[in-house]
């Protein structure tokens, strides 16, 4: 969670590993829109003297359908090149960092970014982009901050773009959750299969304190809106994007007997995917997580069974008896979840002026209306706490998808879709017991906060 390991193959290929994906417009330049694609997922800060880098052998995309076909009408490419620059030493850096030019510094990532067009053109956007170091620690990277600044690059026509290691974001209580459902805070009701009784609690924040690379990039709206036009209205046709993230390997890799990095070839061939949080980890049968990371979401189709009959709305009954006895007796399908995952929500569910509609095609893609303006209040619960500048509009950094997600489960938004129906009292207390309360962000561009150094241990 949220994409952190969802499946048997890509876990075990982490540079790899799509782990969070967020998009909204962006606060401080409502006119643009800020996505930011994470990989490499649970980095421990310190990670020397090989620390963590993306892979050169991999193809990073972030992909825009702005016609409602679950198909990219738009994808920025990236492709990355690490050098050693003092090839002699064992060391990441001989000395302190203090610009991306140091000649301090050994190992360095470039990358080149293209614009990739449905009808086949691509632009390279721009090349031999820097990327700034690992945060190392008071010695190796004294002004982090400056660093990052410089990694920032601006690559025409209104765009910025950004590559590198950041503050994990996500929050989530993995220890309990994968044991059983354990949801802290009502822990005490339970079943615990006859074993001794848990007491409620609050949640434990398994990824506080780690590292993860993100790909981040701002974009004029106007750049990514159906036919270069931005949504005067919210309702508005097409005012609603679809966006989703993948990693690709060359099909075929030959090992070089001396060793070395091996020799790739072939097509491209996609391994990793991620739309929505959550939907490979929950929604989707452990058999079939690795295609699904394989597949294209205009062929989400047949993946649509586990939003419309979730085995975990099926199993807090038999893990929490009696707390939930409407969602028990809730036969239908969950046309609130198909909504929510696969098709966008249509205007007049949540209010007249809301709407993440794309359109009937079922895809798995983070959808964010580009006509709704930043909050000027934003609640971590998004759309289901009032605030419709979050998620599942788009999704903002600091959202609680866990929470959000686990009360759409169990049966918070039935009622947008089936007024006779009367949500269980308990959902209330439906979360992993985490608000996100001191998230180390950053209050600009590329957001997520700078990565926790390998020497400065995080407060417990």
């Amino acid at each position: 969670m949220s994409s952190h390991r969802e499946a048997p193959e890509i876990a075990k290929d982490p540079v790899a590993d799509s782990t969070d994906l967020y998009a909204f417009v962006s606060p401080d330049a409502p006119d643009t829109v800020t996505i930011i694609a994470n990989y490499i997922p649970l980095q421990s800060p310190a990670a020397g003297p090989n620390f963590f880098e993306f892979g050169d052998d991999v193809l990073y995309e972030i992909h825009i359908d702005n016609n409602g076909d679950g198909v990219a009408e738009i994808s920025y490419q990236f492709r990355f090149n690490t050098i050693n620059h003092i090839p002699d030493t064992f060391l990441y850096n001989v000395g302190p960092i203090e610009s991306l030019t140091s000649k301090n510094w050994n190992r360095r990532q470039y990358y080149t970014m293209w614009k990739k067009e449905r009808d086949g053109a691509i632009t390279r956007l721009a090349e031999s982009l820097r990327c700034p170091p690992c945060n190392i620690g008071p010695l190796s990277t004294p002004n982090y901050p400056e660093l990052q600044a410089l990694a920032v690059h601006s690559v025409g026509a209104g765009r910025k773009v950004f590559a590198g290691q950041r503050a994990d974001a996500f929050f989530v209580d993995l220890g309990a959750i994968f044991d059983l459902a354990d949801l802290r805070p009502i822990a005490n009701l339970h079943a615990t299969f006859g074993l001794p009784a848990l007491a409620a609690s609050k949640g434990v924040n398994s990824t506080a304190g780690v590292n993860v690379h993100s790909i981040a990039m701002q974009v004029p709206i106007s750049e990514i809106a159906y036919r270069g036009h931005a949504p005067a209205s919210p309702i508005a046709a097409h005012a609603s994007i679809g966006i989703w993230t993948t990693a690709s390997r060359q099909q075929a890799r030959v090992l070089r007997s001396a060793g070395g990095d091996g020799v790739g070839s072939g097509p491209w061939v996609q391994v990793s995917r991620l739309g929505n949080p959550l939907v490979n980890e929950v929604l989707v049968p452990i058999s079939k997580k690795d295609y699904w990371n394989a597949s294209e979401p205009k062929d989400d189709k047949q993946f649509a069974a586990g939003a419309a009959h979730p085995e975990l709305a099926s199993l807090l009954n038999v893990l929490y008896p009696g707390a939930f006895p409407n969602l028990a007796a809730y036969t239908g399908a969950r046309a609130d979840l198909e909504a929510i995952f696969l098709t966008g929500i249509p205007a007049g569910v949540v209010s007249p002026n809301f709407s993440t509609f794309t359109g009937k095609v079922e895809a798995d893609m983070l959808r964010l209306n580009l006509a709704i303006p930043p909050s000027t209040s934003p609640k971590p619960t998004g759309v289901v706490g009032g605030d419709v500048a979050g998620f599942p509009n788009g999704r903002r950094v600091a959202d609680d998808v866990v929470t959000i997600e686990l009360q759409a489960l169990a049966g918070a938004t039935i009622p947008l879709v089936d007024k006779t129906y009367s949500p269980d009292k308990a959902i209330a207390d439906v979360s992993d017991g985490l608000t996100g309360a001191g998230l180390n962000l950053w209050p600009t561009f590329p957001y997520l906060g700078i990565p926790y150094s390998g020497y400065a241990v995080p407060a417990a």
